[in-house]
Order: structure tokens, then C-alpha cells, then sequence
């Protein structure tokens, strides 16, 4: 909730759904997805999204603002994962075929420590989705410091990284357009969609489609520069 760019923004409205409830179902309709949970922090700017998480019947953690590494070892702690599956609550657009697809990729190569749509982004930013292998969780818990503990994964493809790691990928490239949330520009495009698709989960495909036909729509935030890794 403590967003700097738009305050409050995974309790903002799409199709009159919080958009933190577009996330929790993508990954209620993910096939693959074994258990979820919200890791969100102690502060107190975060007891509205716990108890909405609690009307929704999802398990909750609650840990470090800043330290999100921490958060995600205590959900992997609470639910005894092999692997936990990162999904950002600034992502509504999530599609459950590439959750699955991103986790399978894993469970047929469960040595891998990292297999995400974002290693050589090819997606739209908004459509990441992330598996870590728990083990490389804990080996990250003694190395990490600084902005990759606020990030969680940045160690993992770092230039450097001994870490092994699979990236989905997908043709034509179509990277340079933004599905997630950060700005107020960002919230007014994806208001446009959904004005177009109302409250239903959306397949990746479909809303590339609605962009193409749609220019209009992908110019709202074309503009944005995503912040930078080291920014926090």
C-alpha cells in the first residue's frame, strides 16, 4: 500500500475488483499453483489488504516493508514449498496459462533455481511471473543485501550469476508495452481495457490483440520509465 509512485494502488479499482483480487484469482485459476499466499509487510498501511485477503480465505504473512526476501522465506516456511511462485500485487493482467506454463517449465526441470517470463523480457511488463526454487531462496538469505532483498529475485539474474535459470519466451517481442500498474497513467490504460473485456480473466494473446487494434490505449503510458532495480 506503500507504493511511492500511486499510493494504495493494489486496492485501486478495475471493473470494480481491487486489483490485489485480480492477482489473487489468476493464481486461484492456475492449474499449477499448489497453495497461496499474501506476504505483505507489518506496517500498519497493509492491515486493509490483510484483512481483504481474509474475506477471500487466503492465507497471510506478514513481515519486513523492506526486506521482502524475508517474506517470501517465511511463506516459504508457513506452506513447506519446493519452489514459490512470484506474482506482484501491481500485476492484474496476470494470465493463468503463463503461470502454468512457468511452473511446469519448472517441475520438468526441478534442478533449476529460476524460471520466469521476465529473464529476457519478451512480454509486456505486467505479465511477469516468476518460480524460485526454495533452495535458492535460503542461499540468497546469506548473500543478499541492499535493494536485491527489496526485490527478492534481482541476485538470481544479476550480471555474474552462478544461479541456473530458465526464461520463457515468447515471438513477436512485445516488451516495449506496459500491463502493470505504477503510475496513474498505467491505472487509466488499464482502466481502457477492461472497459473492453469487463471482469473476467484475460488470456495474454487476447489483450495483445486489444492493444493492436487499440493504439490508442498502449500510448495512455507508453512514456513511463519503469524504475530502475538499484532505485529500491
Amino acid at each position: 500500500m506503500s507504493s511511492s509512485r500511486l499510493p494504495g494502488k493494489v486496492m485501486m479499482r478495475l471493473a470494480d475488483r481491487p486489483i490485489v483480487d485480480w492477482i489473487f484469482r489468476a493464481a486461484l485459476c492456475s492449474a499449477e499453483i499448489d497453495d497461496l499466499v499474501l506476504a505483505t509487510s507489518q506496517d500498519p498501511s497493509d492491515d486493509i489488504l490483510v484483512d481483504y485477503a481474509k474475506t477471500r480465505g487466503i492465507s497471510v504473512i506478514r513481515g519486513s516493508l523492506n526486506d521482502v526476501l524475508d517474506r517470501f522465506l517465511l511463506a516459504a516456511e508457513h506452506t513447506k514449498a519446493d519452489a514459490i511462485v512470484r506474482l506482484t500485487a501491481d500485476c492484474p493482467m496476470l494470465d493463468p496459462a503463463l503461470i502454468d506454463a512457468v511452473v511446469s517449465m519448472w517441475r520438468h526441470n526441478d534442478h533449476t533455481d529460476y524460471v520466469a517470463t521476465t529473464l529476457y523480457r519478451t512480454l509486456p511488463r505486467g505479465l511477469d511471473v516468476e518460480c524460485v526454487k526454495v533452495s535458492a531462496l535460503l542461499e540468497l538469505r546469506e548473500k543478499a543485501t541492499g535493494y536485491h532483498r527489496t526485490h527478492v529475485t534481482s541476485m538470481l539474474y544479476a550480471a555474474g550469476s552462478e544461479f541456473s535459470r530458465l526464461g520463457l519466451v515468447t515471438s513477436p517481442d512485445r516488451s516495449q508495452l506496459r500491463l502493470t500498474v505504477d503510475t496513474p497513467q498505467d491505472l487509466e490504460a488499464l482502466s481502457e481495457i477492461t472497459s473492453l473485456t469487463g471482469d473476467r480473466v484475460v488470456g495474454w494473446m487476447e489483450i495483445l490483440n486489444i492493444l493492436g487494434d487499440n493504439p490508442r490505449i498502449a500510448a495512455i503510458n507508453k512514456d513511463i520509465r519503469q524504475k530502475d532495480v538499484s532505485e529500491g
